[in-house]
């Protein structure tokens, strides 16, 4: 009597698994050749822009997490948990200093400084490391 069939030996089966398998690299594959630098400085430009324009601090904070997290998710898959806190500390502490700074040059100098610091970091620890020598292609 032949042994029963096992779910990773039906053609059908086995041809789902390996989409899974392929589509669990798709993250990192598409990690490797995100910039993450126009995307931190977008999110506290970005977020600032939409407090400014709506009057809403909550929504501004929304569009500023969310490249946040953006970031964070692409750095930790393509970085590692060093990198990926180091940067992360830094738009943390971009953002509070923001708020500091704009007392004594003005809100959008302010933001427009301190992005353009932790876009800098962010091409330099982690961008830079992965689409440097493809620049331009």
């Amino acid at each position: 009597m032949p042994a029963p069939a096992r779910a990773y030996d039906h053609p059908v089966e086995h041809a789902a698994n390996n989409r899974v398998d392929q589509a669990a690299t798709v993250p990192r594959q598409l990690a490797e050749r995100v910039a993450t630098a126009p995307i931190a400085a977008g999110g506290l430009i970005g977020g600032f822009a939409v407090a400014q324009a709506t009057g809403s601090r909550p929504l501004g904070g929304v569009v500023l997490a969310t490249c946040g997290l953006t970031c964070i998710g692409v750095w930790s898959r393509r970085d590692g948990r060093g990198v990926t806190a180091r940067l992360t500390a830094a738009g943390l502490a971009a953002f509070a200093i923001s708020h500091a700074l704009g007392l004594v040059i003005g809100a959008w100098p302010s933001v427009l400084v301190v992005s353009a610091a932790v876009s800098a970091l962010c091409w330099r620890l982690s961008d830079g490391r992965w689409l440097g020598g493809r620049a331009g292609r």
